[in-house]
């Protein structure tokens, strides 16, 4: 499991620690795919009541993974858009994993 450096900004919003607290949390989980340390960058923003948005871009080495999710609620968006990060993760470590596959045989 590698560090993971989370960086938060709040868009029209208040910055709390709870919702700090809890992206930092969701997005370490995402440490366990990579060796290396990480570089995250989430931004929460909210547009209306019925639009509040969770981005993050992910730097990792060689690669950078972007997700975005708005929904009504913005805890239910990071727990959205953490779950689009590890689908890509997973996706994009198996293409890998089959490419040095065919390169062996």
């Amino acid at each position: 499991m590698s560090e993971v450096k989370v960086t938060v900004t709040f868009r029209h919003t208040q910055p709390t620690e709870a919702l700090k607290k809890y992206v930092e949390e969701k997005v370490r989980r995402i440490g366990r795919y990579f060796s290396r340390s990480l570089e995250t960058h989430v931004v929460l923003a909210v547009d209306s009541k019925q639009r509040q948005v969770a981005e993050v871009e992910l730097h990792a080495p060689g690669t950078t993974i972007h997700g975005k999710e708005e929904t009504e609620d913005l805890y239910s968006a990071i727990d959205l858009v953490t779950d689009k990060i590890e689908r890509q993760i997973k996706k994009r470590k198996e293409k890998v994993k089959l490419r040095r596959r065919r390169i062996k045989a």
